[in-house]
């Protein structure tokens, strides 16, 4: 069995920007551990498989070791490959996924992906989670992630976590933030268990992370970059219940996959 993959680097109009992610267009499902494996060997934060189904496509996300709910910069990578790569593609294209129906429009040489709103909510953090990030002190907020708020974009970019004190928390994932300069807030997220120490660019924590700095900055349109050596750049927009995250993309590589 011959199937074509592809590497697209999300939330960049540059290759070796953004995140990069695999998309495996699939005319039916493999079996889950035939899914999982071809993930695992791409090596990547997410590998993104479709298949169609009459006017939508199934969509699923897998990292080396999990399959995930919602993951934004593979979803990104996939409706680029479904409009410059395969034919006919729709103006707007729906994904039915493990979160629900996901859509996304183009918008001149952005992707607008129409993800559900997230309202993070103040928690106490777990023992030992922000000395693992190398924090004294902050404010922790939870939704599917912690969100850690810090005091500038310069400790962000410092942040040097203990990958292994931080595998195992309740949640998702750690996103660490903090009001930019040049953007409205920047952010690193941390995610060992699922498999990804650091993502470079995470679209579905921009799914809390918005309404959080909506709330902040009084604005419901935001700029955003994401990142620690390789960043990537999304815009925001609040629409009620829903968070419209918007980036660009760029192919790097398509081959073929032998099974």
């Amino acid at each position: 069995m011959k199937l074509d993959i592809y590497q697209v680097d999300a939330f960049s109009q540059h290759p070796f920007g953004g995140n990069p992610a695999a998309v495996c267009p699939l005319t039916e499902w493999l079996p889950d551990e035939q899914l999982q494996n071809i993930a695992a060997e791409n090596n990547l934060s997410e590998t993104a498989f479709f298949v169609p189904r009459g006017d939508f496509y199934e969509l699923r996300w897998l990292t080396p070791e999990v399959e995930v709910d919602l993951c934004g910069h593979a979803t990104l990578a996939a409706a680029w490959v479904l409009i410059h790569k395969l034919a006919d593609a729709p103006e707007v294209l729906r994904f039915a996924t493990r979160s629900g129906e996901l859509r996304v429009t183009r918008n001149g040489d952005e992707l607008a992906m129409d993800f559900p709103a997230k309202q993070p909510e103040c928690c106490e953090p777990p023992s030992g989670m922000l000395s693992a990030l190398g924090i004294e002190n902050a404010e922790v907020f939870g939704t599917d992630d912690y969100i850690v708020l810090v005091e500038d974009e310069a400790q962000v970019a410092a942040l040097t976590p203990d990958f292994a004190r931080l595998k195992g928390l309740p949640k998702r994932g750690i996103a660490v933030t903090a009001k930019s300069t040049r953007f409205d807030f920047v952010s690193r997220w941390f995610g060992p268990n699922v498999g990804v120490n650091e993502d470079p660019v995470t679209g579905s924590a921009h799914t809390s992370l918005a309404p959080f700095w909506a709330e902040r900055l009084g604005k419901s349109q935001l700029t955003a970059e994401q990142g620690g050596q390789r960043k990537g750049q999304l815009r925001c927009e609040l629409k009620g219940e829903r968070v419209i995250i918007s980036g660009k993309a760029v192919l790097y590589m398509q081959g073929t996959i032998y099974l």
